[in-house]
């Protein structure tokens, strides 16, 4: 059940989800969710966004040809594999190693190697506990004749592989755009 404070009476029904995303934690049902991804694989299709509010600002519609997947993505540190050479400890660089790309950009590339006749849109955060992130993608079939015949979204039919080039608002962040 979702609690309501005194004023969200006369807000519109995105401000009142936006309203709520802004302390998810307070929601009985957020760790219920969690511990049911936690048990799911990796990437997965998911039939509507949790965030429809966040969706449809990032571009999502609810028509054909759009798809949303959840991934999940370890949290921490990022450690490399151990140099087998004669070096000191200190100098073998495998903890602390920081790499440029975020976990949503990992997040993002994922579900683009998982879909991979899918172009992906935007990603924004749904989640996290002690061990995981999770992570919104939405994707958008770019053969659909509804993606093709929408102007506004038509664009992406000429882009491939977006992701991977670092074309997201993620990748561009992390590209230093």
């Amino acid at each position: 059940m979702l609690k309501v404070k005194k004023g969200d009476t006369m807000k519109s029904f995105y401000q009142f989800i936006s309203s709520l995303w802004k302390r998810p934690k307070e929601q009985p049902s957020y760790r219920d969710r969690l511990i049911q991804w936690r048990r799911e694989e990796t990437v997965v299709r998911v039939e509507r966004p949790t965030n429809v509010d966040r969706a449809r600002r990032l571009g999502y519609k609810a028509k054909q040809g759009y798809v949303i997947a959840r991934v999940k993505v370890r949290k921490g540190g990022r450690q490399k594999p151990r140099v087998r050479k004669t070096r000191k400890p200190k100098r073998m660089g495998a903890n602390k190693f920081t790499p440029k790309k975020g976990w949503q950009l990992i997040a993002e590339e994922r579900a683009q190697r998982k879909f991979p006749n899918l172009e992906i849109l935007n990603s924004y955060y749904v989640g996290e506990d002690g061990q995981h992130k999770w992570y919104e993608v939405i994707l958008v079939d770019s053969n659909h004749p509804r993606v093709k015949s929408d102007k506004k979204i038509s664009w992406i039919t000429k882009d491939k592989k977006r992701v991977l080039r670092g074309r997201t608002s993620v990748g561009k962040k992390a590209r230093g755009l």
